[in-house]
């Protein structure tokens, strides 16, 4: 397994994902070749809680234009992660 850190790049903030907190869910976005063991074990490690469950969504990149250019935006994973009821993780701890 790599690094816990290196699992997760970075926690999903969006409406959508606001709205899944209140199920105790979080998301995070996570590289393409991470699977399900290594993301429930990252979360667990970095956060100290217990994950119940997690659902894994692959997102393909949009293609953009600007002007006559075309480019692809890239692709990533994100994972939905469920918790132990009772826990939470806190992201913003600093504010």
């Amino acid at each position: 397994m790599a690094n816990a850190r290196d699992i997760l790049i970075r926690p999903l903030i969006t409406e959508k994902a606001t709205d899944l907190m209140k199920d105790n869910k979080y998301t995070f976005v996570v590289p393409l070749t991470a699977n399900k063991i290594e993301i429930r074990q990252a979360v667990e490690q970095v956060f100290k809680v217990k994950v119940l469950d997690v659902n894994t969504i692959r997102v393909f990149g949009k293609m953009k234009r600007m002007g006559k250019h075309e480019g692809k935006r890239p692709d990533y994973k994100k994972a939905i992660v469920k918790l132990a009821p009772g826990q939470t993780i806190e992201f913003f701890e600093g504010l």
